[in-house]
């Protein structure tokens, strides 16, 4: 395929830009026009049989009531399925998710995962810290559930590396209540976070709620075990190589970090499987489901 990458002038915000934004894409299309990020909106004026619409999740209606629910369902999900051919997901949950937001055939919404970058390779750790491990915990919105993590570690000897902006009002004063050792950094470019992946010991990314959850794979692919959530999509994307855990409760959390710290085989089975899981995400095998789908228009 001869593939061109066009980037909407605005940025999603207030009805002028958005309008402009979808004349301008009226005006750009082609033979095949594949839409993603949250402006799906784009479709409106979009040739529907050679269009496709990407949904990473559909958090701004399931966490939003009342008339704003009402306004993101039919204008970011509602109108926009009526103005696709086809409809692609990161996760089954996601489907889910959809198929109670819009009325849409199932056999015409893919599941077709987000791909791992591969500048995220293994580089084997020439020891774990068993005495003091480094665990990393990317996200800081409330849906990451670094609240609970931080009870979790309250008692354990480790440094916390928090990827995401910290709130002064309330994730500071947690952080030192429990005096916890950590360190803090948002904003990273990309050659940034992988340097503080090869720092780390473990990631911890007990989300209580996610569409995907890369952090998961771009771990794994660099031999670092992971410690996730036992809920959807975190259990398919983590393929039965990381240690699955209730987001809600504490102990749960705080026992697999003992295990993998302390357990030396159970740790290199979660990196072995681990490294095998990541695999299924490399770039060339979600391109491939992309061309099939791109072969039916």
């Amino acid at each position: 395929y001869n593939l061109k990458v066009f980037q909407s002038r605005y940025n999603s915000q207030g009805v002028f830009k958005r309008v402009f934004n979808i004349f301008e894409a009226f005006f750009h299309q082609n033979d095949i026009n594949h839409i993603t990020g949250d402006v799906h909106f784009l479709s409106y004026l979009m040739n529907r049989k050679k269009t496709i619409l990407s949904i990473m999740d559909c958090g701004s209606v399931v966490h939003s009531k009342g008339l704003k629910r009402k306004l993101y369902q039919y204008f970011w999900f509602t109108l926009p399925s009526k103005k696709v051919s086809a409809i692609t997901v990161i996760s089954e949950k996601t489907k889910k998710e959809l198929l109670n937001v819009i009325d849409y055939p199932h056999d015409k919404i893919h599941v077709i995962p987000v791909c791992l970058n591969t500048q995220f390779t293994y580089e084997r750790k020439s020891s774990f810290n068993k005495s003091r491990p480094k665990i990393m915990h990317i996200g800081t919105t409330q849906n990451k559930n670094l609240s609970r993590v931080c009870l979790a570690l309250k008692d354990i000897n480790c440094h916390l590396e928090i990827i995401g902006k910290l709130d002064e009002s309330t994730d500071l004063p947690r952080l030192r209540k429990y005096n916890i050792s950590f360190s803090n950094s948002f904003a990273l470019e990309q050659e940034q976070l992988i340097q503080k992946y090869l720092e780390t010991d473990m990631l911890i990314f007990a989300s209580i709620y996610e569409g995907f959850g890369v952090p998961i794979i771009e771990a794994q692919s660099m031999g670092i075990p992971v410690i996730t959530s036992n809920v959807s999509p975190m259990i398919e994307v983590s393929g039965g190589s990381a240690a699955l855990v209730n987001p809600y409760d504490i102990d749960e959390i705080k026992h697999a970090i003992y295990k993998i710290t302390d357990d030396d085989e159970y740790r290199e089975s979660l990196i072995t499987n681990g490294l095998i899981n990541a695999k299924k995400y490399h770039p060339e095998k979600i391109a491939a489901m992309f061309e099939k789908l791109y072969s039916t228009l």
